[in-house]
């Protein structure tokens, strides 16, 4: 796949951003610490932390879409994309993508909401200058392993984030990028060929974690009023109605909440 990313950030967005984060994070976090920690398993104390985030409805409810001004796009007249019998949510992204960075994190925390990772590696964006955000603390789906009983989860990083090809499409993600990705942007979600997100929106912007590392994160996310947490919490609920629409609402748990019913209206 072509790699192209939508750059949508208005200047004053970027400006206010760093003002926000100045404010939340006294100490920036060097690069070469953040780093140090790409391809290295996640700890049990972080997915832990993570699982319990997923979990916590009432902070769901609190934050609701947060930041997402805009939503993964409808898809009429398709039938349910299966695979192993369970509808599956198909993600296309790259190590080097800082967009693919920030949306990695909500839609872990929306798929821990239906199942569970065993597996799952740490990862920060490209540190190239020609990057409009650098370092971006995050995940790789690349090697990673989720299980659940309700839905499939089908991922592709094609390149590193020193830009070398990593993983190619198989025909399932080929089909559906072809159908619905024209342009070749990423990072591509398609959940159950039911709806799909290309690119991520202006509003929800990577600027938002840097000088941040995954423990002050974590911890932001939180905090329902917290910019972290409006935006990446944002990002998981509207991840989890896209994926409860796609399943027939399973467990009723998570899709019988206020938020994934006013998403969906």
């Amino acid at each position: 796949m072509k790699k192209k990313i939508i750059y949508g950030v208005a200047v004053v967005v970027i400006i206010v951003v760093a003002i926000m984060l100045v404010l939340l994070n006294g100490s920036s976090e060097s690069q070469t610490a953040l780093i140090a920690f790409d391809n290295q398993p996640v700890n049990a104390t972080q997915l832990s932390i993570m699982e319990s985030i997923a979990s916590n409805m009432t902070l769901a409810n609190r934050v609701g879409a947060g930041f997402m001004t805009t939503y993964p796009n409808n898809i009429s007249g398709q039938n349910v994309t299966m695979v192993g019998g369970k509808p599956a949510v198909i993600y296309v992204g790259a190590d080097f993508c800082p967009f693919c960075a920030i949306t990695r994190w909500g839609l872990i925390i929306a798929l821990m909401r239906f199942g569970r990772f065993t597996a799952l590696n740490y990862m920060t964006s490209s540190s190239s200058s020609t990057e409009p955000f650098r370092t971006v603390p995050t995940f790789t789906f690349y090697n990673s392993s989720y299980n659940s009983s309700f839905i499939s989860f089908v991922s592709a990083e094609v390149e590193t984030n020193t830009y070398q090809p990593l993983q190619t499409l198989n025909a399932l993600q080929n089909s559906a990028a072809g159908a619905y990705d024209t342009g070749g942007s990423i990072p591509f979600i398609d959940f159950g060929n039911q709806s799909v997100q290309v690119g991520v929106p202006q509003s929800v912007s990577p600027g938002y974690l840097k000088n941040l590392n995954w423990a002050q994160i974590t911890a932001l996310m939180k905090q329902s009023n917290s910019t972290v947490s409006q935006a990446l919490m944002g990002q998981a609920n509207v991840f989890t109605a896209q994926i409860c629409k796609m399943d027939g609402y399973k467990p009723s748990s998570v899709c019988n909440q206020t938020f994934v019913n006013r998403i969906l209206s």
